[in-house]
């Protein structure tokens, strides 16, 4: 910001509203001093234009805990190993209907 000639978190104000998009400045202030948790992709691409950066100047990616992808296992009895292997005692008992005695 400081080398567009930004001092202050209003100073945003106007470039976005000339962009269509209109914020207070508790809005701007807390978009430019706090990590924000949701951002609009019309705020980010406005934020680059006026900043004249790229996104990697603004955003930090951070991986998130248990956000790693755990391999995805086989469903049971699709696959090349078709059997109850990992299911053991779970495995549900078949069930079976029987007529209803009407007397």
């Amino acid at each position: 910001m400081a080398d567009r000639g930004m001092v202050s978190t209003t100073d945003l104000i106007p470039p976005l509203t000339e962009r269509g998009i209109s914020l207070s400045s508790s809005q701007v202030d807390r978009l430019v001093v706090e990590p924000p948790e949701r951002l609009s992709l019309k705020i980010l691409m406005a934020l680059l234009d006026i900043l004249d950066c790229a996104m990697g100047d603004l955003i930090e990616p951070i991986a998130v805990a248990g956000s790693v992808k755990k391999p995805k296992k086989a469903a049971a009895g699709g696959g090349p190993s078709s059997g109850s292997e990992g299911l053991g005692r779970m495995r549900p008992k078949r069930s079976s209907i029987r007529g209803v005695d009407r007397s």
